[in-house]
């Protein structure tokens, strides 16, 4: 897989997931999704760049468009070093939270990106990739 361009941002605070919502629209654009496909990324580029500072306690995201032959792909890989999640086939049922979410979060960005892996270790912090493709 070729990497046609990479960044990260830092996950901090609130506004920062404003920011990340913001350049995932961009690169979505900038990549050639369309409209539907931009809002699909955008919604799992927020729900995931929230769960990481309010469960992860802050952390990165990193953006790459990324090429597989004629495909051309929109990577986005959430990390952070929190408490971790103890039970992540629950984590991904609907409606499952720790907080005051409805609990969709990372089963609805699963739902709307073509790839999805998640990471955990207890005590060490998650990792969340999904990529979508064109």
């Amino acid at each position: 897989m070729d990497v046609v361009k990479d960044e990260n941002f830092e996950l901090r605070v609130q506004e920062d997931v404003v920011q990340v919502r913001q350049r995932a629209r961009a690169w979505a654009v900038e990549i050639g999704f369309g409209l539907v496909e931009q809002t699909k990324i955008v919604t799992a580029a927020s729900e995931l760049a929230r769960n990481t500072v309010e469960h992860g306690r802050g952390g990165t995201a990193r953006f790459r468009w990324v090429l597989n032959g004629s495909r051309h792909g929109f990577r986005m890989d959430f990390t952070d070093a929190g408490p971790g999640i103890p039970d992540v086939e629950l984590a991904m049922k609907d409606g499952y939270t720790t907080g005051a979410g409805l609990g969709l979060g990372l089963s609805g960005s699963k739902r709307l990106m073509n790839d999805f892996e998640i990471e955990s270790k207890v005590g060490a912090g998650t990792r969340v990739s999904v990529t979508r493709w064109r």
